[in-house]
């Protein structure tokens, strides 16, 4: 989309994916992308090229698979980062493998920890991460983050610190970490902890989640849905109309 490309698959195809590269050694990366991401990509061809360099690009935003699909291209559904970590979890948990959590406030990632291993009882935890505050704002304290996901080894890891930071880590971790797969998850891991509510599934299947956390949230989201997003998501929405007709 513009300059994105999306990976067509299912939340299923992705974990399947995963468990085929596990077993045949292979580790990768699975970025998801929103409005907010993509209309930064739009206007930042670093951050386009860091978002194609993941191993799995994949829409999470109803309105990017509604332009998808007005422009004629197929996106089965929306895979959204946060939805992908039970799944992979459990993928995890059944292959024997373990699983790493970073990002989110003091005791959340712990707390994202003791519920995945609730809902997934062989799963193995590696190891949980909550960074200081601009933590990757000097090479010493990023150097320090990667160091201690490098040791414990992980297979799977979650990282949640939000575009472009967990992008870029997750670059980093991939050279050390050849065999593991990264899934940048934003705020996945605070919702996995039970500290943020998601949307009901009605709401999510309806492309309307972002009124749900615009709710929870107002101060901090308001001018960032509404000022920004909204209208990159109907100008996108209007101009895949376009392109297909003038295809035609």
């Amino acid at each position: 989309m513009g300059d994105l490309w999306f990976d067509a698959v299912t939340e299923d195809e992705v974990v399947e994916g995963v468990r085929k590269a596990w077993a045949a050694g292979q580790g990768g990366s699975i970025i998801p992308v929103n409005i907010d991401v993509a209309r930064a990509a739009t206007r930042d061809t670093e951050l386009a090229d860091l978002i194609t360099r993941g191993s799995l690009v994949v829409a999470d935003g109803m309105p990017l698979v509604w332009a998808a699909r007005l422009k004629g291209e197929t996106l089965p559904q929306r895979v959204a980062g946060s939805s992908l970590i039970l799944p992979l979890s459990a993928a995890a948990a059944a292959d024997g493998k373990s699983v790493y959590i970073l990002g989110g406030a003091e005791g959340i990632p712990d707390s994202a920890a003791q519920a995945l291993g609730a809902r997934c009882a062989a799963l193995r935890i590696a190891g949980t991460l909550s960074p200081e505050f601009g933590f990757d704002s000097t090479p010493d304290g990023t150097r320090r983050a990667v160091s201690a996901v490098v040791a414990a080894a992980p297979d799977l890891v979650f990282v949640g610190l939000g575009f472009p930071r967990q992008e870029r880590l997750i670059e980093l971790l991939r050279r050390e970490l050849p065999d593991a797969w990264c899934l940048a998850c934003g705020g996945g891991i605070a919702m996995t902890a039970g500290v943020v509510r998601r949307a009901p599934g009605v709401m999510q299947r309806l492309g309307l989640e972002w009124v749900h956390r615009l709710l929870l949230e107002p101060r901090r989201l308001a001018r960032r849905y509404l000022r920004d997003d909204l209208p990159f998501a109907l100008a996108l929405v209007i101009r895949s109309v376009a392109q297909r007709f003038t295809r035609r």
